[in-house]
């Protein structure tokens, strides 16, 4: 096993920052991840999906009987990066305040390209490796929803897309629905006949305080993030919407309490006298996978030998996770060294990287002396 080159991490971190790549919009992103990994010796190809595109690699192993690995991470930002200023300090990579660093997932990024290029300057020997980069990741998990499964021949992947300092195992996400609540009132003129009209405002705000809402248990949170309605002030507003979600580590808690919530909001219309229409979308699958799990011991006797102690987490937000298990790959997502995503105050830790690509390292050096039969057995 070498060691990392921490200067050719940070440089390629630093290039991948100045690429700006929301979602969608990963076109330049992609040409330059094809010529790095097809520097590191992969076979690359573009997927496009119709939205956008994800890059696929694969690198041939020398061990034949080693079972196939695959990394992931995502191309694009919640937002544009466009005039971006990074500034390091003390290993410590921020932006001016003006943008987000967009460290979520180019942190992850610049892991997997170290990692790849460790191994193609004389790194361990290892089976066949495979790389996903997707895009629209920011955008409910569009890219992996959209990634061709038959291209992959991984039934194992690693994640590095969580905030935090290297460590976290991230064993678990939710389910995720989301709903429009859309109101029918009727108009008036609200300065000459306002008690001819009725508000579809008004019934708006009487759903959402009758509505569960917040923390619900250890398992389950509902939101309402975006209300809208109304016209002119001299109408009395014949139209109102809400757009909500609710996320669940169980799903049949999720669909109850979905249940209770169109229940409550039916009710709450008729005595308004409103009409009301709901749509409801699923936009990913939770799952949970056992601490037992020999993929889970890998990665977590991974973290120890390096000094790491690792941690289990549950996490109350989706990734490409939720998508490549219910796909059938074990997918597990690890923290990787940012801080503050989505915000101006977003950064990210050189040292944590380096840390993830020195386990990632000893992660493809066990999957090398394994055969798909040792996890079978716990």
């Amino acid at each position: 096993m070498i060691n990392i080159n921490k200067g050719r991490l940070e440089r390629t971190f630093h290039e991948l920052l100045m690429i700006n790549s929301p979602s969608f919009k990963e076109q330049e992103i992609a040409g330059f991840l094809v010529h790095k990994l097809q520097q590191y010796g992969l076979d690359v190809e573009l997927q496009d999906y119709g939205k956008s595109i994800n890059v696929i690699g694969k690198r041939v192993g020398a061990i034949k009987t080693a079972p196939p690995l695959l990394f992931c991470a995502h191309m694009d930002t919640v937002e544009s990066t466009e005039g971006i200023c990074p500034i390091v300090s003390d290993g410590i990579v921020k932006t001016s305040g003006t943008t987000i660093l967009g460290a979520d997932d180019k942190s992850g990024i610049a892991q997997i390209l170290e990692l790849f290029a460790i191994l193609y300057y004389g790194g361990v020997e290892h089976g066949d490796l495979e790389v996903v980069f997707t895009s629209g990741e920011e955008r409910f998990l569009v890219g992996a929803k959209g990634l061709d499964f038959t291209k992959i021949n991984s039934r194992h992947v690693i994640i590095i897309d969580s905030n935090g300092k290297a460590g976290s195992i991230i064993t678990g996400a939710p389910t995720h629905d989301e709903y429009i609540m859309s109101v029918r009132g009727k108009a008036a003129h609200a300065g000459i006949e306002p008690e001819k009209g009725i508000s579809a405002i008004k019934a708006i705000a009487h759903i959402i305080i009758g509505i569960p809402d917040g923390r619900i248990d250890a398992d389950t949170t509902a939101n309402i993030g975006r209300v809208a309605g109304g016209g002119a002030t001299n109408i009395v507003p014949q139209e109102a919407m809400l757009h909500g979600e609710i996320r669940s580590h169980d799903a049949a808690k999720l669909d109850l309490l979905k249940n209770t919530i169109f229940t409550i909001a039916k009710d709450i219309s008729k005595r308004q006298q409103v009409d009301l229409s709901i749509e409801s979308t699923r936009q990913y699958n939770g799952f949970k996978l056992r601490e037992s799990e020999p993929f889970v011991k890998i990665l977590w006797k991974a973290f120890q030998l390096n000094g790491i102690e690792p941690s289990f987490i549950l996490s109350g937000g989706g990734s490409d996770a939720n998508i490549f298990n219910a796909n059938g790959i074990k997918a597990i997502n690890i923290s990787a060294g940012y801080y503050k995503p989505h915000t101006s105050e977003e950064s990210a830790d050189i040292e944590e990287m380096c840390k993830n690509v020195i386990v990632l390292q000893n992660v493809v050096a066990k999957f090398s002396g394994l055969v798909a039969a040792d996890f079978l057995v716990d």
